[in-house]
């Protein structure tokens, strides 16, 4: 049995009146979770050769199936629901997924034939309180995954196709023990899922850790905590559904930290239950984080990657520096190459779905930075982002972008300038602000700057960087290549004009 289905046994024993899923209206209790899960392995028909596409919103149900794959001993494929049909293609023809569940009713049919796969509908199943529409997908080809492999996460990369990251149960649940120890989570927690379950780091740090814990784990849907599309949120709702889970914990992307913000500085008031808000996926400003800090917002910057199964390093109370992404964690081993670049080892994936499944001992991150003498890691930037001015200086675009974007008129940010004698953005503004805003913002931000790193010249973008127009990937980074080649007139433009 694995350390996740222990802790549950445990639980169901020891504290079997304590919740430990709830959502929109579906409680369910330690006690009640083991014989539901064996009830619904018999129900859903999987086998253990079965590779099974999970595409669901948020909701009790997504995290039961997930269990019951996990129970089976099956490859599960979470399915993101921001990837357009052809990637939904990509991922369940390249995963080889014989079975596909769904608790979006007949917009997983739709998502289906619009991708072209086909598929014999089974017949719908009640799972705490929801409909799943499940699909037998009629796939001839089978790529060879190791028999120990049980979950493929999709990255979404800055181009090109999503890679499928090979990862075994022991490696996650190891990588969830090490987290449950280092954030000190326990029974009395109360964890608020604001990241979709296809998410590999709320997939282990909001759902594996909090039921090692015997904790609460709270699944509104998407759209019920404000989440609009892929990147829009609704700032009020947003807030309300930190209020109304009473959550103690969370996991935030840099833009929903933002959002709580600009929440509470107009005039909402603070979740007041929170004592560990991890931000992670994309670098995080100094200054938003000096904000936080502020406001009394319990928030702990961390680090980490697909490939090293989540999370490498975080800041905790217990153990905290300002200015770094947290102390490696006991589970993984940082080193440093000669040119600045992280390798990682310790709990990692088993290769690219394609490339062959075996086990990865050290991996290259692409980022560079360092460890200080305490066991912190310190993050300067991406290795294939950096770029050299024409002045001969190094600069890091994310530093750079991670300061435009805390200025209330600057919503998204994305910054060049390799071999060229100044750095040129491409900017969207934050909705309700002109051009003169986004002018005196980026005079603000450079302010915060040494000269050769600052912007001298920006475009404003037509339309917000998402998902959907391909700027954008789901955990909030831009894609350099995309809005590069989108704006490449307009940023030539003014470097002309300028000599």
């Amino acid at each position: 049995m694995s350390q996740l289905f222990d802790a549950i046994h445990h639980h169901a024993l020891e504290r079997g009146e304590n919740i430990a899923i709830s959502g929109q209206d579906t409680t369910l209790s330690y006690a009640a979770l083991p014989a539901l899960i064996e009830d619904l392995q018999h129900l859903m028909h999987i086998q253990a050769d079965d590779r099974v596409g999970l595409l669901v919103d948020n909701a009790p149900s997504a995290l039961l199936m997930d269990l019951v794959c996990v129970a089976q001993s099956c490859l599960t494929i979470p399915i993101p629901l921001f990837f357009t049909p052809n990637q939904v293609l990509h991922a369940l023809q390249d995963s080889s997924a014989s079975l596909l569940f769904s608790n979006l009713g007949e917009q997983a049919e739709i998502l289906l034939t619009r991708a072209g796969i086909a598929f014999e509908a089974l017949a719908p199943i009640q799972i705490a309180g929801e409909s799943i529409v499940g699909f037998r997908l009629l796939q001839s080809q089978t790529i060879s995954v190791a028999s120990d492999i049980h979950k493929i996460t999709y990255t979404s990369g800055s181009t090109g196709e999503p890679k499928g990251v090979c990862l075994k149960l022991a490696v996650m649940e190891t990588v969830a023990q090490s987290l449950f120890k280092a954030t000190q989570a326990d029974a009395s927690d109360r964890h608020i899922c604001l990241l979709p379950y296809a998410t590999l780091l709320e997939n282990i740090a909001g759902m594996y850790v909090p039921l090692l814990a015997g904790a609460r784990i709270h699944l509104p849907s998407l759209a019920g905590m404000g989440m609009q599309g892929a990147s829009g949120l609704d700032v009020p709702r947003f807030v309300q559904a930190l209020h109304d889970s009473q959550a103690t914990t969370c996991v935030m992307i840099p833009q929903m930290l933002q959002a709580l913000l600009a929440g509470m500085a107009s005039g909402l008031p603070k979740p007041s239950h929170l004592r560990l808000i991890a931000v992670g996926g994309a670098p995080v400003s100094p200054s938003l984080l000096q904000q936080a800090k502020a406001l009394g917002l319990p928030v702990y910057e961390g680090y980490g990657l697909s490939e090293a199964c989540s999370v490498v390093a975080l800041n905790t109370p217990q153990s905290h520096c300002e200015g770094t992404v947290g102390k490696v964690l006991p589970h993984a081993k940082v080193d440093i190459a000669e040119d600045g670049e992280i390798y990682v080892s310790g709990a990692l994936f088993s290769g690219y779905l394609g490339d062959g499944t075996e086990d990865i001992q050290r991996y290259a991150t692409g980022d560079i930075g360092y460890v200080d003498e305490a066991g912190f890691l310190h993050l300067k930037g991406r290795k294939k982002h950096i770029f050299i001015t024409s002045f001969g200086r190094n600069v890091s675009p994310e530093w750079v972008e991670s300061e435009m974007t805390i200025e209330p008129a600057i919503a998204q940010c994305c910054v060049f300038g390799e071999a060229k004698p100044f750095n040129v953005a491409v900017i969207y503004p934050r909705q309700g602000f002109a051009q003169d805003a986004v002018a005196q913002a980026v005079e603000h931000a450079n302010m915060r700057l040494p000269d050769y790193a600052r912007v001298k010249r920006w475009v404003i973008a037509d339309e917000p960087f998402s998902v959907e127009n391909g700027l954008w990937t789901g955990t909030g980074r831009p894609r350099r290549l995309m809005i590069a080649k989108a704006y490449q007139a307009e940023m030539d433009e003014l470097y002309m004009e300028e000599t």
